[in-house]
């Protein structure tokens, strides 16, 4: 008995000082991909919303714009947000588990890293890594920072279906929604317009419905690709926004749920809300 006793201890020490050389090199990693985001990033010149900026929209844009933005407020470069929510780890059903998440974004050009802790037991978390750098996509996935579960980067879907995630999020940094060099809005009907987004040689478009009140009610895509066994298949995809706050002049979703539609209904696999958000500008680098 005395023999298991220091044996059990012995393996359980290993395991712990493993874990936490794993979160240590989990931090370094972290660390690179952020400073790849920063390297990419564009610095514009300075400027602020302006309601002459809506002229040409289709009318749900730019009532949205009238409703979320104060005139004046200066144009987003970045912003840091910090989740915290469930994730659905089951490809069929339901396995809801508890999540943690920071993430940091860049407006020009279109970047992000969502650095994520998945509770999977008490003491062992799953740690993931999404994100579009760049033009390339990233998802990576490991329990505990050691046993790799995803591993996929690199350009193509990953990079388009990325993208996306960029585009269908940015509710939460909505001047970056304003038309520019690399996003137009088409007109579809009086509560709904498409928002069209290039960025290096990717190409995509997400349907964005509104509210009465003007507020972003859900962004759709009619395919982006879903892990499934043995591979990807792309699929009816969309993203609902809720609880809407003022945050520095602007009017953003606290709140979300996103989705697959699949044959049998709806699956949902993120559910979460924002704890902190922080935000960058062209003038100061930071909120003013």
């Amino acid at each position: 008995m005395k023999y298991l006793v220091i044996t059990v201890a012995a393996v359980l020490l290993l395991v712990t000082g493993s874990l936490i050389i794993a979160g240590f090199r989990w931090k370094d990693k972290s660390r690179k991909l952020l400073e790849g985001l920063e390297r990419a990033a564009e610095v514009p010149e300075s400027g602020f919303y302006r309601p002459q900026m809506l002229e040409g929209l289709p009318e749900p844009v730019q009532r949205y714009f009238r409703t979320v933005l104060e005139p004046g407020v200066l144009l987003l470069t970045g912003a840091r947000v910090l989740h915290r929510g469930t994730f659905n780890m089951a490809e069929e059903g339901s396995n809801w588990k508890a999540f943690s998440s920071e993430q940091r974004v860049s407006v020009y050009p279109p970047g992000f890293l969502w650095d994520a802790r998945i509770s999977i037991l008490p003491g062992l978390d799953a740690r993931v890594h999404d994100g579009y750098i760049d033009g390339e996509g990233l998802l990576k996935a490991s329990l505990g920072g050691l046993i790799p579960l995803v591993e996929l980067e690199g350009p193509g879907e990953i990079a388009r279906g990325e993208l996306m995630r960029w585009l269908a999020e940015a509710a939460w940094y909505p001047t970056a929604l304003l038309p520019g060099r690399n996003l137009h809005w088409e007109a579809v009907d009086g509560t709904s317009a498409r928002a069209v987004l290039q960025d290096g040689g990717i190409g995509l478009s997400l349907l964005f419905r509104f509210t009465d009140e003007g507020l972003i009610d859900s962004v759709w895509s009619d395919g982006r690709e879903r892990m499934v066994a043995g591979g990807t298949e792309r699929t009816p995809w969309e993203g609902r926004w809720s609880n809407y706050q003022w945050r520095e002049g602007m009017l953003i979703p606290l709140s979300g749920e996103v989705l697959w539609r699949l044959s049998g209904g709806e699956k949902p696999y993120w559910r979460g809300e924002i704890t902190e958000i922080e935000y960058e500008y062209a003038d100061t680098g930071s909120a003013p």
